[in-house]
């Protein structure tokens, strides 16, 4: 069994790497994978992995080795780190996974709105009145504007395309129409 602490044992390993990352050398690979997969695989058992999740991470892990290979620097790390850190990582990611495939019954987001309550509905049909009202007293290109952006959700391009209208005068009639709203709106000074 060899040993990281070992610098022969290194030197073999980041050989090695560099057969893989030079040569898609598959014997190099077969001794990389021989001495890594079954530490890879108890160190993802040791981070919580089940055997299968980490069977599959293992894989997972000792394919990126595969593939990235020529990135691998042995000034920065010894292959161990490296390998592992790939581990640790792809660990990580799985958590992340899980942790969105799990839905909460009880999550807020995922129950459905409350009835509204009387006295909010009564005031939602007030504010809509009012609205109603002040968008009849506002000059009819403004309130066709505000009708079409906000209530039939159009762009602003899209309103002027279709009026025949220069894009700037399609804004500046939403931007009064918006101001006009705001002082009908104000409270009472």
């Amino acid at each position: 069994m060899l040993s990281d602490s070992q610098p022969a044992a290194i030197d073999a390993l980041v050989r090695d790497i560099a057969a893989v990352a030079r040569f898609q050398d598959r014997a190099a690979f077969a001794r990389l994978f021989g001495h890594f997969a079954p530490r890879v695989k108890a160190y993802l058992l040791r981070l919580g992995a089940d055997q299968g999740q980490a069977e599959d991470l293992m894989q997972d892990v000792m394919l990126t080795v595969w593939r990235k290979a020529p990135a691998y620097d042995a000034k920065l790390a010894s292959p161990s780190t490296w390998i592992f850190a790939i581990a640790r990582n792809r660990r990580i990611d799985a958590l992340r996974r899980d942790r969105r495939q799990r839905l909460d019954i009880e999550d807020p987001g995922l129950l459905p709105e409350p009835d509204a309550l009387p006295d909010r509905t009564l005031d939602a049909g007030r504010w809509e009145r009012r609205l109603a009202a002040a968008l009849e007293e506002l000059p009819a290109e403004q309130a066709q504007m505000l009708r079409l952006a906000y209530y039939e959700d159009r762009s602003h391009g899209d309103i002027a395309q279709s009026l025949r209208l220069p894009l700037g005068t399609v804004k500046s009639r939403l931007r009064l129409a918006v101001a006009k709203l705001r002082t009908m709106f104000e409270p009472d000074q």
